[in-house]
C-alpha cells in the first residue's frame, strides 16, 4: 500500500513507518521541521517528506496514519477526508500493523524502552518497535523476516491494548498522562488490567504495588529477593552493572543501577518463555549497549562526561541521579552538575515537590524554560520552588569544542568544562547538549 504519516518525525510513528517500508509498502509522511530521524527515513527509507504540512502530501496515497499530536484542523488530515482516504491514528492502526504477529510487548511508567531494547537484544532473530533508538541497532526498528515483534506497549493513550501481546511484560505502573484517562485512576489501572489479560504469559515486577495486588496468572519477580551481587563496573569508562538472578547464575549489562538489573531480569524472564536458552541469554544480553538519551554518554574525557538522559518524570530522575551518584564516584569526579528542561507544565505543576526533591546531591542546578509539548502557558515560580540549590536559570545551553555553555539574554553566564554534566528533559534539551540546536 501507498501509507502516509502525519508526524512521522515522532518516535512511535517513525518506528511504525520504518516497519512497514520494511514490510513492503511505500511510505511517505510529513512534519511540522526536518529532523535526524525525516532524514534517516528519506534515506535509508525511501520515504518521501514534507516538511512543513501541506494538503498535497495525501494525494494519491490509500492509507493515512496520524500521531496524537495531530488536531482535526491539519491539512492534510482535513485532504484527507475530504478525498475518502482511510484515516487511521497511531492507536488504531496497531491494530492491523501487530495483528498477525507473535507480539511480545512491554509496558510500564518507567523503563519499558529499556526492558525493550534487552529483549531484543537478548532475541536477535526478532522484529523490533521500540521507542527510543537502540544504540546496539542504531534505530527504533529492527527488521526480520519472521512474526516475532518485540514492542514497546504506550499506556499514554491506551494503546497498549491493541498491540495483541502474547507475551506481555509490565516494569512497574504509576498514574501518569491522566489527562487522557480524565483524572479517574479506576480507568487508569483497569487500561493495565486489560493489558496484562490480552496476554498469553505475563511476567511482572511483583514488588510494584499495583502489580503485586493483582490476582492473575503471571510469572513474578520480586527483584530483592531474585536478584543478588549488584556491582557497578567500568569497561572502557563506560558504565556496567553485574548481578546474580535467582539461579540463574551471574549476568552483566551495559548501564547503572538497581533499575538496570531489575529490568534485565524481566527481559530474561520473558526470553525464557519464549524458549530462549540461558546459555544463549547470557551471551547476547551482552549486545545491548543502551538506548540513546538514557544516561546516554555523549562525550566521554578523562576529565569531563557529559550524558544526556530523557528523564522527564521525578521518579525516572530520581532512580538516574542515584546512578550518576555512583559513576561520579568510580569516575573519580569532585562535582555533579545537572540542566533540567522541564517537560510539560502540567506534568511539572502536578509533580513540582516530587521535582524539587529528585535532584537532592547535585552540585549545581541549570533549568530551562519549560519546554511546552503544546500546552498552554502557566506562570510557575521555578526560582523560588528550586531556591535550596545552587541554581542557575538560563534560556539555552550548547556545547562546543567538550565546553557546556549556559546562556542567559545572549550572554554566556556558566561554562562547565570538567567532572560530571548531565541533561535531563524529553524537549529539545537533547539537541542543545549535543551542540546541534
Amino acid at each position: 500500500m501507498k501509507i502516509h504519516f502525519i508526524g512521522i518525525g515522532g518516535i512511535g510513528l517513525s518506528a511504525l513507518a520504518k516497519f512497514l517500508a520494511n514490510d513492503g509498502h511505500q511510505i511517505s509522511g510529513s512534519d511540522i521541521k526536518q529532523t535526524e530521524i525525516t532524514n534517516d527515513l528519506a534515506l535509508n527509507f525511501g520515504a518521501k517528506i514534507t516538511i512543513p504540512h501541506h494538503e498535497d502530501a495525501v494525494e494519491g496515497v490509500e492509507r493515512v496514519i496520524y500521531s496524537a499530536a495531530v488536531r482535526p484542523n491539519n491539512p492534510e488530515y482535513q485532504k484527507a477526508k475530504e478525498l475518502g482516504i482511510e484515516l487511521l491514528s497511531r492507536k488504531e492502526s496497531l491494530k492491523t500493523i501487530l495483528g498477525d504477529k507473535e507480539v511480545y510487548a512491554v509496558g510500564g511508567a518507567h523503563g519499558k524502552s529499556t526492558t525493550s531494547a534487552m529483549l531484543a537484544s537478548i532475541i536477535p532473530d526478532s522484529n523490533a518497535l521500540i521507542g527510543a533508538i537502540s544504540k546496539e541497532f542504531g534505530s527504533n526498528v529492527r527488521y526480520a523476516e519472521n512474526n516475532k515483534v518485540v514492542f514497546e506497549a504506550d499506556e499514554s493513550d491506551e494503546s497498549f491494548l491493541n498491540s495483541n501481546p502474547h507475551l506481555a511484560i509490565v516494569t512497574n505502573v504509576e498514574p501518569e498522562h491522566m489527562e487522557y484517562y480524565e483524572y479517574d485512576e479506576e480507568r487508569f489501572y483497569n487500561a493495565y488490567k486489560n493489558f496484562l489479560n490480552l496476554a498469553k504469559i505475563r511476567v511482572i515486577n511483583a514488588e510494584d504495588e499495583f502489580l503485586g495486588s493483582l490476582d492473575i496468572d503471571a510469572i513474578k519477580l520480586y527483584p530483592s529477593k531474585d536478584i543478588s551481587n549488584i556491582e557497578f563496573v567500568l569497561v572502557h569508562g563506560e558504565p556496567h552493572t553485574k548481578f546474580t538472578f535467582k539461579d540463574f547464575g551471574d549476568f552483566e549489562v551495559f548501564g547503572f543501577g538497581n533499575h538496570i538489573a531489575l529490568d534485565a531480569a524481566l527481559a530474561i524472564l520473558g526470553a525464557l518463555e519464549m524458549g530462549e536458552k540461558l546459555e544463549d541469554i547470557r551471551k547476547n544480553i551482552l549486545n545491548y549497549k543502551g538506548i540513546k538519551k538514557r544516561f546516554d554518554i555523549i562525550q566521554n574525557h578523562e576529565d569531563c562526561v557529559v550524558i544526556d538522559d530523557y528523564g522527564h518524570h521525578p521518579t525516572e530522575i530520581q532512580v538516574t541521579m542515584k546512578s550518576l551518584q555512583a559513576y561520579k564516584e568510580l569516575r573519580g569526579f569532585n562535582k555533579l552538575n545537572v540542566i533540567w528542561q522541564p517537560h510539560k507544565y502540567s506534568r511539572t505543576l502536578d509533580n513540582l515537590q516530587a521535582f524539587v526533591e529528585c535532584f537532592e546531591g547535585v552540585d549545581e542546578l541549570v533549568i530551562l524554560p519549560i519546554w511546552a509539548a503544546g500546552e498552554l502557558k502557566v506562570d510557575i515560580d521555578l526560582k523560588g520552588a528550586f531556591s535550596r540549590y545552587k541554581l542557575h536559570m538560563a534560556d539555552s545551553i550548547t556545547r562546543k569544542d567538550g565546553v557546556v555553555q549556559i546562556i542567559q539574554d545572549n550572554n554566556i553566564i556558566k561554562e562547565y568544562r570538567e567532572d560530571l554534566i548531565t541533561a535531563f528533559g524529553a524537549g529539545d534539551i537533547t539537541y542543545q547538549i549535543r551542540g546541534e540546536a
